[in-house]
């Protein structure tokens, strides 16, 4: 599935500046929207590391009412999370009633993360993506509108940017032991996640994987990608040029695959 993924797709940055703004003010105001009708969102950042998340995540929040928009990072479980069940930590942190939630990463750290480092056995392992599915469609059947984006790049990409994070001491700290471990098995790590996506990709919580080599493009796709599920779950119209369709590329977008 990732290998048909079309990722020279990429966009000016003209064009990228002209249609940012917008976008953000649309965002604001489905933020009010989603406040006026007491519908928590759920929007979960998965993807290879070095793709840029962490960027495009103070984008997404840079024009929103800090009152209605949160932002969670994901870490390994401390020592106290770990004396409960895995799941309890994420039931702590999902969104109140209007509010909206980013997850910098997710529950699916088990299934990929753990699974990568092999500290989750087979049966844990199937466990696992019994409880991922019921957890989100128990929080769906409740009103929550959930939206998980998968941020695609390939090996040799990945590879320079985490050298060139590397590189510099004010970025060295972003890359971990993890990150290069995902570079030097990217064809297993690959692996996982197309299964991940393949048992819990679902109408309610849908996979979205987006084509990150070029990062205009990137935030783009999620900006529209966002705006016109809201849009639909609300029952509003479609504001100019977020009607589902994905931005304009300067290259051909034959091949692209949208999960």
């Amino acid at each position: 599935m990732l290998e048909y993924v079309n990722l020279d797709l990429a966009l000016g940055q003209e064009d990228y500046k002209k249609r940012l703004r917008p976008l953000q003010q649309r965002l604001y105001e489905l933020e009010h929207a989603v406040f006026d009708a007491k519908v928590p969102v759920i929007i979960v950042f998965e993807g290879w590391a070095a793709t840029g998340k962490g960027r495009l995540i103070s984008l997404l929040a840079e024009r929103l009412d800090p009152r209605g928009f949160r932002v969670v990072p994901i870490t390994p479980p401390r020592t106290a999370e770990l004396r409960y069940p895995w799941m309890w930590r994420f039931w702590l942190k999902i969104p109140a009633r209007g509010q909206m939630v980013a997850f910098d990463t997710s529950w699916y750290r088990r299934v990929l993360i753990d699974r990568l480092n092999k500290t989750i056995n087979k049966d844990e392992l199937r466990a696992s993506y019994q409880d991922i599915a019921e957890f989100e469609e128990m929080l769906a059947a409740d009103g929550t509108v959930i939206l998980k984006f998968w941020l695609h790049i390939g090996e040799e990409d990945q590879k320079k940017r985490i050298k060139k994070l590397r590189k510099d001491k004010l970025t060295a700290w972003q890359v971990g032991e993890e990150d290069e471990l995902q570079n030097k098995r990217y064809e297993k790590y690959a692996g996982y996640v197309e299964d991940m996506i393949a048992r819990t990709d679902s109408p309610h919580a849908p996979w979205t994987i987006v084509e990150a080599t070029d990062r205009y493009y990137m935030r783009i796709k999620v900006f529209e990608t966002i705006i016109a599920s809201l849009e639909t779950h609300l029952g509003l119209p479609s504001s100019a040029g977020t009607k589902a369709k994905r931005p304009r590329a300067t290259k051909e977008m034959k091949g692209a695959v949208n999960a």
